[in-house]
């Protein structure tokens, strides 16, 4: 008797070659799910995207077995044909059901972990058993009546997991890639919107976490929109490297025992059911045997995570309470201690360096299982998928919230003596080097750091360069000016 999980009242038996099991009565799974389910003990749900692109490609399939009926009916009598056609009722219900689970309806009937063995067959298998009961309760008939309608025979019909799976794998992909490009899009324009509300604000640069020189706070957003455009890039072409299928492949992409009229239509139907730009695989052996497209996808995932990570320390580092002179608020979103009254952390920031850590670990996985492939094909499609898939979902949540969360109301203190802040560190003597040399404006350096004064000060006492001249250089428009020419050193009074 299978685990604990199995309990109804009315129980209905069905049998494989391996024996038989008992299951609810009115469960859409059959036996080769509730097997996969005790065999892979994982609790990690799968997602649910993958289960509705899998839906959307047997849709496709049964599409396109009906007009490969159809059109060999036109051309020959039903006695010439060597082959017994599923009749037309049937294949009815079996659209009827995939559009459902297309839909993602019936998505508790699918138990099979994302953890699993197998090359994807509990998937597929999880899959046809819940579109052949559907499409007997269709037909007025029971659940577990495989000999009207067979989850092999009829709802895997001219199918192989090893080219439908991975093909709802890239469908379910390119469809939330659509939503991470937008969603770092977005965030872009809002970071872009901080860089222009902060223009020619006086900042301090920092290098190595040491004073550098001066700069300001547009320059320093510029440096996160102009990342973001990158990743938006890199993400927007992301479609090319996985819009290749082998769908119609069969089981290692030569395409045997499936007719040539469905392998030379089936992708056209998919591409035109989903609205994606797929295309049918010009070596469908490749793409069975070798993933590669997915450690490149991920790739360039790990990319806009570490641009994310870059971006978020910096802010939580000059939000925090180190330094007495905070430069910008991050937004408070919730309590920070259950001890400590009124005490606030950056959970933003945490939240999107711990996704990003996430899509660091799941890069390593998928590159590592990827390499796992044995010559016609990659039995560890399941668990790349999976991480592929968390990998985006995570990252399009974590560009909403930092949207929503952090970036529309971060604040920068503009504060009326930040220049001044700026004259007392001794990193502004670099606006001088090109006047006084690097020695003389070295030693003015450590003259302001040693007695605690700022550049004017510090110029009084050692009279390195014209007072004059040092006022115009310390202005803040010549501060955050980019370089300078001959003009500007001709006169060094």
């Amino acid at each position: 008797m299978p685990g604990q999980w199995l309990n109804s009242p009315m129980m209905r038996t069905e049998h494989d070659f391996l024996g038989e099991m008992q299951l609810p009565d009115n469960a859409l799974y059959g036996i080769h799910s509730v097997r996969a389910k005790e065999n892979f003990p994982d609790t990690t749900p799968f997602h649910k995207e993958w289960y509705q692109a899998m839906g959307q490609v047997k849709l496709a399939c049964y599409n396109t077995y009906s007009k490969f009926r159809q059109a060999a009916l036109e051309r020959f009598s039903q006695q010439e044909i060597p082959v017994q056609f599923i009749h037309e009722d049937i294949t009815k219900s079996l659209v009827h059901a995939a559009r459902q689970v297309a839909e993602a309806q019936h998505f508790d009937q699918f138990i099979v972990p994302a953890v699993q063995g197998g090359a994807g067959t509990s998937i597929n298998m999880n899959v046809n058993e819940i579109i052949s009961n559907l499409a007997l309760q269709q037909l007025g008939d029971r659940p577990g009546n495989y000999e009207r309608i067979d989850p092999f025979e009829h709802a895997n019909v001219y199918q192989s997991t090893n080219d439908v799976v991975p093909t709802a794998l890239k469908v379910a992909t390119i469809g939330l890639l659509g939503d991470l490009e937008e969603a770092i899009n977005n965030l872009r324009f809002q970071v872009e919107k901080t860089e222009s509300r902060y223009r020619n604000v006086l900042r301090q640069a920092y290098t190595q976490l040491q004073a550098a020189v001066p700069s300001t706070y547009d320059r320093l957003f510029s440096t996160y929109n102009n990342a973001l455009s990158r990743d938006w890039w890199r993400v927007s072409k992301c479609f090319e490297r996985i819009k290749e299928v082998n769908l119609g492949g069969g089981a290692t992409g030569t395409g045997l025992s499936i007719p040539r009229y469905f392998l030379m239509h089936v992708v056209t139907e998919l591409q035109h059911l989903s609205g994606l730009p797929i295309t049918r695989s010009e070596n469908l052996c490749d793409t069975t045997a070798n993933l590669d497209s997915f450690v490149e996808v991920h790739a360039i995932l790990k990319a806009h995570a570490v641009n994310l990570e870059k971006m978020v320390n910096d802010l939580r580092l000059l939000g925090s309470d180190f330094s007495r002179y905070q430069e910008l608020t991050i937004p408070q979103q919730q309590v920070g201690s259950s001890i400590m009254p009124g005490k606030v952390n950056p959970v933003i920031p945490e939240y999107v360096i711990s996704v990003a850590h996430r899509v660091y670990a799941n890069d390593v996985l998928i590159s590592n299982l990827c390499g796992q492939g044995c010559l016609d094909l990659n039995a560890y499609l399941p668990m790349i998928g999976h991480a592929l898939l968390d990998s985006v979902k995570l990252l399009i949540s974590a560009n909403k919230t930092l949207l929503n969360k952090l970036f529309i109301s971060l604040a920068v203190h503009k504060q009326s003596d930040s220049a001044s802040h700026e004259y007392a560190n001794p990193a502004v003597v670099t606006a001088i080097t090109p006047y006084i040399g690097y020695h003389q404006a070295s030693e003015l350096a450590h003259y302001m750091k040693q007695n605690n004064v700022n550049v004017f000060e510090a110029n009084r006492v050692l009279n390195l360069i014209a007072s004059e001249k040092l006022q115009t250089l310390m202005k803040p428009e010549a501060l955050v000016q980019q370089g300078y020419s001959i003009n500007d050193l001709k006169s060094k009074d």
